[in-house]
């Protein structure tokens, strides 16, 4: 089993890579299922064709769909739903704004993320290709699983059995309020662990792999590298970049000239930045890339060198640890001697050379405001201390 996660910032066309890369595996062979959680949906206009909450046979062994974020949170959040509406009527909240506070924010793009663990588990595809939502709320709800375990682990049992204490006298104090019954805990405990089997299946660096899709322009780049920080943060593995609407050499001249020189010099910044990643290149297209003839022109440009399916990169780029006391980033230098290495540190940013060549690292929330009190290089890695955050 596959699972290849595009995400980026909105705008990039990681929509149109994530459709181009489920067509080229259906043309090789294996049965895909490319599946949009954004709530943004554009996966029917990319394949041309209308998508529901199901799967959509596309071509032969393609299929495609678009979660339905309404009914999946019915299907995960019914029993909950239910005691909230009964919480707003007793506080007479009867506007529309009742209904809208019962789903909190990012709850609706979560559940869609139950579809993944669901097609894993039924045997019907060998690869499913996720459009996710832009970098931002990605990278939310891929970190809220680690969070609910923690809650339901540390916080959940002492609240189930409190209210099942108080339950009895806490419609007479409150003058009439239920607090949930035992479905409702259930419920709630039940959805919890969906999304910890989920993460602990989908998650797995030898199952599946993130891939960051991104244009060659400065801001672009720069929500880029956060994410990408941010990935490796949370431990999701990273295995490729993928970069759209380059400017082909026929654009170095005339009235796109500059736009032309400043894509090459973002090009260079994006090696030097996400080396030993593999870059993977699209130019910017003719036409609007929509329908499978348009999107196989743009799988023949960016998968023209790779195996489209395979992990494209093994290991982790970065990562960040906490040893005897004190935080340590971890970062994969490969073919890199040890005189050559150099560390900067300007604010919450590094810059690390190596000989001419220099990677920016934007530093997690974790070490924001550390200074660098040491690095040590070995066995092709650069470990960087950090140091406690001075008052």
């Amino acid at each position: 089993m596959r699972v290849i996660l595009y995400t980026g910032k909105g705008g990039v066309g990681k929509t149109s890579i994530a459709a181009a890369t489920g067509l080229r595996l259906a043309e090789e062979g294996k049965r895909t299922l490319v599946l949009s959680t954004d709530a943004a949906h554009s996966l029917s206009d990319s394949f041309d064709r209308p998508l529901t909450n199901d799967p959509v046979p596309i071509s032969n062994r393609l299929w495609g769909m678009e979660v339905d974020p309404i009914k999946e949170t019915e299907r995960n959040w019914g029993a909950v739903q239910k005691w909230f509406q009964g919480v707003m009527d007793w506080a007479e909240l009867d506007d529309t704004t009742s209904e809208e506070m019962i789903v909190f924010p990012g709850m609706e793009e979560l559940f869609s993320l139950l579809k993944i663990k669901h097609y894993i588990k039924s045997g019907k595809f060998d690869t499913i290709v996720v459009d996710c939502a832009p970098t931002g709320e990605t990278l939310r709800l891929l970190s809220y699983p680690n969070i609910l375990k923690w809650w339901l682990e540390k916080i959940f049992p002492y609240e189930k059995r409190l209210v099942k204490v108080i339950k009895p006298v806490a419609k007479a104090v409150t003058g009439g309020l239920e607090l949930p019954d035992s479905h409702t805990m259930d419920s709630i405990e039940r959805l919890g662990r969906e999304l910890e089997e989920m993460h602990r299946m989908i998650f797995q660096s030898r199952m599946t792999s993130v891939r960051i899709v991104m244009n060659p322009e400065k801001m672009v780049i720069a929500e880029a590298r956060r994410s990408f920080t941010y990935l490796n943060f949370f431990g999701f593995h990273t295995d490729a970049v993928v970069v759209n609407k380059i400017f082909p050499e026929e654009a170095g001249i005339g009235y796109f000239k500059d736009w032309h020189i400043k894509h090459a010099q973002y090009l260079q910044e994006i090696k030097a930045s996400f080396s030993p990643l593999p870059i993977l290149k699209v130019p910017l297209m003719q036409d609007e890339v929509t329908g499978l003839q348009s999107l196989n022109r743009v799988a023949d440009q960016a998968f023209a060198h790779v195996d489209v399916g395979s992990v494209l990169y093994e290991g982790t780029a970065e990562e960040v640890k906490r040893e005897q006391e004190r935080y340590v980033l971890k970062l994969a230098l490969p073919f890199v001697t040890k005189d050559k290495v150099n560390v900067m540190q300007r604010g919450d940013e590094l810059t690390i050379t190596v000989g001419t060549y220099k990677r920016k690292v934007i530093l997690p929330r974790v070490l924001m405001g550390r200074p660098v009190t040491g690095a040590r290089f070995a066995d092709e890695k650069l470990n960087i201390y950090f140091g406690d955050r001075e008052m």
